[in-house]
């Protein structure tokens, strides 16, 4: 079972009472598969709360859009229920938000738990002495509430790579490139060449696709985003597009957004922006990883992209991004002193 934690008003984490843990263990093999889609969230709060100031914060919060998705789409697709609403089905949800107030309560805090009454689940509680001390609250920390959802669908996705694992394909990886990555079900290996591999994940009417492909290192300049792009624009153009002489590359519309981060001590260097097709007409949303490969003393990149022209690309665009999680190098090597430092953490 996962700890239960208290997020104090600095979000400081504490464990809660030792005898939930006593209770879990005796209940932890009855809990049903939780329901709901990815992203969707339950909010339980009275009427009036949601349609107050407390709902109004809530809503620009939770379903703030997401940027770089070309149409209009909410981090979350969010449904509001009464407490005397919130039972069967309902309370056996992945993602549930409680709000709860009281005037013995002292301060607002959160409160996050996992696995209440099915699995995955995570039940986050937002508690307080009055509505207004609960806007303040989810103001402040906004950003912090959304990690905490975020992470949660984020390790359901891994879990399922980790699972449904295609071997074989991950054994291509480490063989190329000397690192592990645990490549999910659905993708079939499309090209590969010395420093190069193309994996697609084809749908009805949908495509995910990420390439692996290595350069070498030639100090700090490699991380920056012209040199970033630069690359990323001469692998993509080895994906064919649909017409005879077509091939994939960034747009030049927008141009993309670069920032640096750390995940497990390593830094990273992001690109975000639109993919387009040269000499036909198709495009839509990716994302780059790239860092210094120590070992080998080359650039590595992880480089993800979406189609979905008919049906929104928001979970699509998240299944990707956590390949980046599935990816492990050996041992604990060392980044070249001239690898650039993070400005803010890899949780997205």
């Amino acid at each position: 079972m996962r700890k239960t934690f208290f997020y104090t008003t600095a979000l400081a984490l504490l464990l809660l009472l030792p005898g939930c843990k006593a209770f879990r263990t005796l209940t932890d093999a009855r809990l049903k598969t939780s329901q709901g889609a990815p992203y969707e969230l339950i909010v339980v709060c009275s009427q009036p709360m949601w349609n107050g100031e407390l709902g109004d914060t809530l809503r620009s919060v939770l379903q703030a859009p997401i940027p770089y998705l070309v149409e209009h789409e909410p981090l979350f697709n969010v449904v509001q229920f009464t407490p005397a609403n919130f039972k069967g089905m309902i309370a056996e949800h992945r993602n549930i938000l409680k709000i709860e107030t009281s005037e013995q309560i002292p301060t607002a805090s959160a409160a996050v738990r996992y696995d209440v009454t099915a699995s995955p689940q995570i039940v986050l509680t937002l508690q307080g002495p009055d509505e207004q001390a609960l806007v303040r609250y989810v103001s402040d920390h906004r950003a912090e509430l959304l990690r905490t959802i975020e992470a949660a669908e984020r390790d359901r996705s891994i879990r399922f790579a980790e699972k449904f694992e295609q071997k074989e394909l991950s054994r291509i990886v480490r063989e190329k490139f000397g690192v592990e990555m645990n490549v999910p079900k659905g993708y079939t290996l499309a090209q590969q060449s010395g420093d190069f591999l193309w994996f697609r994940y084809e749908y009805p009417s949908a495509s995910q696709g990420f390439m692996l492909y290595s350069y070498p290192y030639e100090g700090r300049e490699s991380l920056s985003p012209e040199a970033l792009l630069a690359a990323r624009n001469r692998f993509a153009a080895r994906i064919p597009g649909p017409s005879d002489g077509s091939y994939m590359t960034t747009s030049r519309v927008f141009a993309p957004v670069h920032r640096m981060f750390r995940l497990e001590g390593r830094a990273w260097a992001e690109l975000r922006g639109f993919w387009d097709v040269e000499g036909d007409f198709m495009g839509g949303p990716f994302v780059s990883y790239s860092t210094v490969d120590a070992a080998t003393g080359r650039i590595l990149t992880l480089d993800c992209y979406v189609y979905s022209p008919k049906n929104p690309k928001r979970n699509y665009m998240r299944e990707v991004e956590h390949l980046l999680h599935l990816i492990r190098f050996p041992g604990a090597a060392q980044q070249p002193a001239a690898a650039p430092a993070a400005d803010s953490p890899a949780e997205r």
